[in-house]
């Protein structure tokens, strides 16, 4: 498995629609970085945000979320409490290859504050909005800024294709748009009771 350069980003985001919007070339004085790198890609983080809140006294239940946990926000800079997180999205829609496997890191900015930036692997054939998980692990509140970059994407491809992709198993978050909170599918003749998701 081989770690992609700028090149290959730049050529599969603008002759394949692999990243859009697409910014080609790394910008970052006075805020936060994002665009191409030398071997991964910055993405930005949009202006929605679903901030973590516990009023309801609710448990978090993967199998059977309750999205009332959660105060919805548009605004250029969220405020996360302390020991607490908020979901967002990235800006850019992205569209993986079939024989390419993307992580992700948080940016060391966010990271050097406490922030924590998650994300899990974007699937070969996977396509949508990315939604982003930041961890405020400070006893102090904390400023996520929109528009700005937030995580950087590497791309790791294989030696050849897989033979199943997240596309051909119909994964549940293929062509998320927004914000997408869990999902958890169960078979039809299953008893679970699965909440609103």
């Amino acid at each position: 498995m081989s770690i992609l350069p700028d090149s290959w980003i730049r050529e599969k985001a603008l002759n394949e629609g692999m990243i859009t919007p697409f910014i080609e070339l790394q910008k970052g004085e006075g805020f936060l970085s994002y665009g191409v790198s030398s071997y991964g890609y910055d993405a930005r983080v949009a202006d929605e945000f679903k901030i973590f809140t516990n009023v309801n006294s609710t448990v978090v239940d993967p199998k059977q979320f309750a999205p009332s946990v959660f105060i919805d926000k548009k605004t250029d800079v969220c405020l996360i409490p302390p020991n607490s997180f908020a979901l967002a999205r990235t800006m850019e829609s992205f569209k993986i290859p079939r024989d390419v496997l993307v992580i992700c890191m948080g940016k060391s900015t966010y990271a050097r504050c406490g922030i924590i930036v998650n994300v899990t692997p974007l699937e070969p054939e996977w396509e949508g909005h990315v939604t982003l998980e930041f961890s405020n692990t400070t006893p102090l509140p904390a400023k996520i800024y929109a528009n700005e970059g937030a995580c950087q994407f590497i791309f790791l491809k294989a030696e050849r294709s897989c033979d199943v992709s997240y596309k051909d198993r119909k994964g549940k978050y293929m062509h998320q748009k927004g914000i997408t909170l869990p999902k958890v599918t169960f078979p039809a003749d299953s008893q679970q009771e699965v909440g609103t998701l």
